[in-house]
């Protein structure tokens, strides 16, 4: 895809998450009630799901972040997910005023990437979607979450993209996607449907290449826009853990899934539920093969990974 069609697509995701099409690299945000509780950054990432951690330590892991030396001191909490970061106020003054920096800024580009617009455009392409608008309703998906269960349910009632062609099957994902947030158990995810509602109003235009310009939300998107400058959000399923060595060694059945995903992949694994050594090793093997940052941490992108392959 061409780089000001990227552009583009992940604009109006940027506008559903900051209301900029640029996206707020500085921005910190805690709401009533999310799962995903403190988030920050261009795209969003959050405290419980393990990625703001991941996040705040690729950037004071660069030797020119202005302020590494001291979002380091949170490091150690951010990994342990600890909750009581969502109201402290030295860490969220650290994380806007990080958001200036422009090593901050690269970081956040290259995260995101690697964490939500390289698996959804993976997801795409193995759905069999080619368009850029098609792209951008993935790439929010798996901003927002879920995608893998609205596509499901969009494969049983709308029917497979191979059999009912590209645009009918987006259009279909759209209307189940609205539908399921409408009747969400999680009432703040009602007022959501907005997405797609912005969504439906392109494709009722055709402009399923993006071409510019267009509006969304009121925004207009063309390329001086888009060229001037280099995404609030809540978790619309349940947070999975990030699986990591750690002591005590992890255990559960989320455990015990990925290792018998390992295992299914023909890696010498015993899924016994407990995330020690040996699975890290595979974990890092499999994160290697697969091209992703092999760290022995199974977060969103190696799931991703893990779903699509």
């Amino acid at each position: 895809m061409k780089e000001i069609k990227k552009k583009a697509a992940q604009a109006i995701v940027n506008i559903f998450e900051t209301g900029t099409p640029y996206g707020d690299y500085g921005k910190v945000t805690l709401l009533s009630g999310d799962t995903g509780h403190l988030t920050y950054g261009r795209s969003q990432t959050t405290l419980a799901s393990g990625n703001l951690y991941l996040l705040v330590r690729s950037y004071c892991q660069r030797p020119d972040a202005e302020l590494g030396e001291e979002l380091s001191g949170f490091l150690t909490r951010l990994d342990e997910c600890d909750l009581s970061l969502d109201n402290n106020r030295r860490l969220k003054r650290l994380l806007r005023d990080a958001g200036d920096d422009p090593v901050m800024q690269e970081t956040q580009d290259a995260f995101f990437d690697r964490v939500y617009w390289n698996p959804a455009c993976h997801a795409a392409g193995k759905t069999g979607i080619k368009c850029e608008l098609g792209l951008s309703v993935v790439y929010d998906s798996f901003i927002h979450g879920s995608w893998g269960l609205v596509k499901r349910l969009t494969d049983e009632t709308a029917g497979l993209l191979s059999d009912i062609g590209e645009s009918s099957w987006i259009a279909g994902y759209v209307a189940v996607r609205r539908e399921w947030l409408a009747g969400h158990e999680n009432a703040r995810l009602h007022a959501t449907v907005y997405r797609m509602d912005s969504f439906r109003k392109i494709i009722a235009t055709g402009n399923w290449g993006l071409e510019l310009p267009f509006v969304v939300r009121g925004v207009m998107i063309d390329k001086a826009m888009l060229m001037f400058t280099p995404s609030a959000r809540a978790e619309s399923g349940p947070m999975p853990r990030m699986l990591k060595l750690r002591a005590p060694y992890m255990e559960g059945e989320d455990v015990k899934e990925l290792q018998k995903e390992l295992q299914d992949r023909g890696y010498d694994l015993k899924p016994d539920g407990i995330f020690g050594p040996v699975t890290r090793d595979v974990l890092e093997k499999f994160q290697k093969q697969a091209g992703l940052v092999p760290d022995g941490i199974c977060g969103a992108a190696t799931r991703s990974e893990m779903e699509m392959s």
